[in-house]
Formats: structure tokens, C-alpha cells, sequence
């Protein structure tokens, strides 16, 4: 399924109201409610299986997931409530404890209040968040709204789909195991704070679609061109040797399936699966005014987002939505 597939499932569903800012007809990461002139909810939920062996470890991750979508809209956490689907025949309460302590102790990490959930029995262990958060309507950041000539920033590296594949087949080293489950639970909570210094035109979290199919939905599905610099592409090394041994999530080839037509590459770079790689908890990517990106790359940084990068820039639309340069 594509990125834009299920709004059109939906599109006879959804009603219409002048309250709703932001629906699902974007794609955007969230969805935002005029409260009053001074304040708008922002909705979402996410929720994810396993993608590390830890327990602790793995509610942190799928909480980062959820609340990142609350962050790529410029908004601030207030509540979140859990959803878990948990295989109590195999599985003692205790790990059942340990996943909702991770995901509780990154909601606090934001500022938010955990305020329940529900959970119920399933052979296929699952966990995410409900999270309400709240924004100014007039600082509310779009996903498909990227301003000509601004350069495009991610916060967090690629090949996350490609490694917890590696991870469920115990392919990698425990010291790469560590940092990938760091980068996973990372919040982007800071990096989004600090995107309100900045004058940021668009802004989304690179998660189970990839790099190319956000940046797809961050084009307008082609009003503009987004053109990427191959080489400043943050991606942890480990991830292409992964894939070339054929450990590749089977989203992954979906995404490049669904959305090769969409990209031009230079030879030399040839389709590379790691554009496509669907990632979990990933970074923002970001939008910003050429003139500030230096110091928006600096902020982020010195926030510990240490692989962040400048990767490319937005270009008036040609014949497709992406190039690869």
C-alpha cells in the first residue's frame, strides 16, 4: 500500500468541518482540531512490533515512534495513553512491565502524561501510543509545504529497517545492537523545540514509508522537486552491507516498488534500497531557509542529534518528484 492509499480508502468516511486544520488528505503526521484562536489538538497513533529483544528497550523505541509524529508538527506532548497487543500464554506480566516502563519513561521525557490505555491478548506481541499534544494554529508544521530554494535537513541516520532486520536474524555485533536501539530511542523532542528558532517551511518524520516516500508526500506528490545529495546522505555503514546480503524488510521493497517511478538517480548510485528503507522512529526531515540550515545543523547537533546532515534542497518541479544526484 502506498503512502496516499488509505486516505483514498477513507476519503468517503471522513467528514468535513471547519475545525479540522489538518485531515488526512496530506498525509501529514498528524491530525490538527481548532480548539480557540490561541490553540489546536494534534491527534495520532502509531504502534509497532518488536524490532529489539529488550523488553525496557523496546517500549522506549515504539513510544519515541508515536510521539515523534506529535514533534514533526511543531507541537508539544500533553497525554498519551497505551495500546498493547501482548502473548500473556508465552510471556510472564514482568515483560509486559518492563515494555510499558520504556514507553512511560519517554513520555515523561517530554513533558507528557501517560493517562492509561488498554491492552488485549494476541498471539503477535504489539505496542504503541495514542498521543494528544497541542500547537498554536499558526505554528502548526506541514509536511507538504516546502519552499523553493530551502534546504532539506534529516536528524537521524538511515538503515533502521535494514538493521532490525539483521537484529531479529542476530547478524549484528551487541555494540551495534546498542546503537542502533540509541538512535531508535531517541526522541526528535529537542530537535523539534529547536526548529522554532528557525524559519522552517515544512517538516516530517522519516518512518515506515522511508526517506523517498516522506520525501514524496513532502513534495506535494510533485509541486516541487526534492533533490538529494547522495554522498551527505547520513546512513550507518553496516546497513548496505546488510542489504547485500539480502536482509531487507519486505516494507522496504514495497516503498521502492511504489515509488521507483518517482525518482531520478545518477547512474553511479543505481536504485539504492536504502532510500526506500522503511524506518522505524526516524529522524525529521525538515525544510528550512538556505541561510539558516548551517546554523539549524549546528542547533541539532549540539542537542545530540550527532548524525544529522544537510542532504539536499528544493528545487522548482521537473519531470519527477525526487532526484538522486
Amino acid at each position: 500500500m502506498g503512502p496516499e492509499d488509505l486516505t483514498e480508502l477513507l476519503a468517503d468516511l471522513l467528514g468535513e468541518d471547519d475545525r479540522i486544520l489538518v485531515g488526512p488528505q496530506s498525509s501529514d503526521d498528524g491530525a490538527v482540531i481548532r480548539l480557540d484562536e490561541d490553540k489546536a489538538m494534534v491527534q495520532t497513533l502509531d504502534v509497532i512490533t518488536p524490532v529489539v529483544d529488550d523488553p525496557y528497550l523496546y517500549g522506549q523505541i515504539a513510544a519515541a515512534n508515536s510521539l515523534s509524529d506529535i514533534f514533526a508538527m511543531g507541537a508539544e506532548v500533553a497525554t498519551a495513553m497505551n495500546i498493547v497487543a501482548f502473548d500473556g500464554c508465552n510471556h510472564p506480566r514482568s515483560v509486559l512491565k518492563e515494555i510499558l516502563a520504556g514507553g512511560a519513561d519517554k513520555v515523561r521525557e517530554c513533558g507528557g502524561l501517560l493517562v492509561g490505555g488498554h491492552t488485549i491478548e494476541a498471539p503477535e506481541m504489539t505496542y504503541g501510543l495514542s498521543v494528544t499534544g497541542f500547537v498554536h494554529p499558526q505554528r502548526i508544521l506541514r509536511n507538504d509545504t516546502p519552499r523553493i530554494g530551502d534546504r532539506l535537513l534529516l536528524g537521524k541516520p538511515l538503515g533502521m529497517g535494514i538493521l532490525t532486520t539483521a537484529i531479529k536474524a542476530d547478524m549484528l555485533p551487541e555494540e551495534l545492537v546498542v546503537r542502533v536501539a540509541k538512535i531508535l530511542a531517541q526522541l526528535n523532542y529537542r530537535a523539534s523545540l529547536a526548529l522554532r528558532s528557525f524559519d522552517v517551511s515544512a517538516c516530517t518524520d522519516v518512518t515506515g514509508f522511508g526517506l523517498a516516500g516522506h520525501a514524496w508526500e513532502m513534495s506535494g506528490r510533485g509541486r516541487v522537486t526534492l533533490a538529494f545529495d547522495y554522498e551527505t546522505l547520513p546512513i550507518v555503514a553496516e546497513a548496505g552491507e546488510m542489504a547485500a546480503m539480502g536482509l531487507i524488510p519486505g516494507g522496504s521493497h514495497r516503498n521502492r516498488a511504489y515509488l521507483t517511478d518517482k525518482v531520478q538517480w545518477r547512474a553511479e548510485h543505481g536504485d539504492d534500497i536504502l532510500f526506500y528503507d522503511a524506518q522505524t522512529s526516524g529522524g525529521l526531515l525538515v525544510a528550512v531557509r538556505e541561510e539558516e540550515a548551517e546554523a539549524l545543523l549546528k542547533r541539532w547537533r549540539n542537542e545530540g542529534y550527532e548524525e544529522a546532515a544537510i542532504i539536499g534542497e528544493v528545487l522548482p518541479p521537473v519531470e519527477k518528484a525526487m532526484l538522486v544526484r
